[in-house]
């Protein structure tokens, strides 16, 4: 390894609200690569971007096998976040690519975003702010979460903290997630469509990138459900929840999480839809821990004192 490893920051939003990881990696004397574009690196940005680089803290770019064999120098690459599958694993593998992530540091913030998500739509506070600033004084009757089936897709980390929390307000939640053995027996639903035609809330915690809400699923669905998104937006046929939307089959819903990022799809043409820019882990405590733990596992895995 040079004296001087070089260091290409991949998220756009590092280190904005705290500069104690970018210092960390300076005072290890690496010299640190800025992502020049201020948003998430197209495949053709993220290769040019890894040129002569050593190691990469990661975010939600492309990291499949063209990316990661066009990076002869690179050694070791740091997600900071939970989700890996924008990293080709096995191309990592395969060109001894040392690969890490921060898996312990969104739960807490995703989740209370999530509940935040639900909370506001159920009572109708965007609406309601909305009136007033115009004016208007007018009072919905919303719905309350004691009592409201709540399925969970997903049942890792962040799902669990979620039905916690959901337990706490009496809502009635299940999980689907035939990966796992964790979700307690009376909790489990064995098949996703009888779950969906359960629930009067579905939240997406669901990793990777195989959709799991086609037309067939939302044909299952419970009429006036609401959706949140908070782990991927390929989980999700977008299509297919217009249709949905438009026929009131989903009553609305949250999305934090797009296929395409910065989003400009056919959702924000529906005001129940609620959406935000990918934000649900951006409380201080969350990032600060999510990317110093990032850039000590970057340093750890090239080898350099911090």
């Amino acid at each position: 390894m040079a004296n001087k490893p070089r260091v290409a920051i991949g998220p756009s939003s590092f280190a904005q609200e705290d500069d104690t990881p970018l210092r960390l990696l300076e005072q290890a004397g690496c010299e640190i690569v800025p992502n020049p574009y201020s948003r998430r690196l197209t495949q053709d940005e993220i290769v040019a971007h890894l040129e002569g680089v050593q190691g990469l803290i990661a975010g939600l770019e492309p990291l499949n096998r063209t990316v990661l064999e066009s990076a002869p120098d690179l050694k070791a690459l740091a997600r900071v976040g939970i989700g890996m599958t924008n990293v080709d694993r096995k191309a990592a593998d395969d060109l001894d690519i040392a690969v890490s992530n921060t898996p312990d540091g969104p739960v807490d913030a995703v989740a209370e975003m999530t509940l935040t998500a639900l909370l506001a739509i159920l009572r109708n506070l965007v609406s309601a702010n909305d009136a007033l600033h115009q004016g208007k004084w007018e009072k919905r009757i919303g719905r309350g979460l004691k009592n409201t089936n709540v399925l969970l897709v997903g049942y890792g980390r962040i799902g669990k903290r979620v039905g916690e929390i959901l337990g706490g307000f009496g809502a009635q939640w299940k999980a689907f997630d035939p990966m796992t053995s964790d979700i307690p027996g009376d909790r489990v639903v064995a098949d996703l469509d009888d779950g969906l035609a359960w629930a009067d809330v579905l939240s997406l915690h669901a990793s990777g990138d195989t959709c799991l809400l086609d037309e067939k699923a939302f044909g299952a669905m419970k009429e006036g459900m609401l959706l949140l998104n908070s782990a991927r937006g390929e989980l999700v046929d977008e299509t297919a929840l217009c249709q949905a939307l438009d026929s009131g089959i989903v009553a609305g819903g949250w999305f934090d999480a797009f296929a395409q990022e910065p989003y400009s799809g056919p959702l924000i043409q529906y005001p129940q839809m609620l959406l935000t820019p990918h934000v649900s882990t951006y409380t201080r405590d969350c990032r600060l821990y999510m990317e110093r733990t990032a850039v000590e596992n970057l340093l750890r895995d090239l080898g350099v004192s911090p």
